[in-house]
């Protein structure tokens, strides 16, 4: 899962939605359903721009019980 960035120039907002690489939204209706926000008076079918997208680190198991394989300098707030 990564986290991206769509602008929609309809209403001038941008909104940070998660959601897998091979995915790819297209319209502020799409964007709305993914981030579960009301589209409000925005058409549903007004187009998307994709700004940025960012990896976003996996917590868990990788071989390891100390917790996310981010490193120490990532920021997340993980006491080992």
């Amino acid at each position: 899962m990564a986290l991206y960035d769509y602008y929609c120039e309809a209403n001038d907002r941008t909104v940070e939605v998660r959601h897998g690489m091979s995915e790819s939204l297209k319209t502020w209706g799409e964007l709305c359903r993914t981030a579960g926000i009301d589209p409000g008076d925005t058409p549903t079918d007004a187009p998307l721009r994709r700004l940025m997208g960012a990896p976003v680190p996996m917590t868990g198991s990788t071989g390891s019980s100390s917790g996310p394989s981010c490193g120490p300098s990532c920021g997340c707030s993980f006491d080992a």
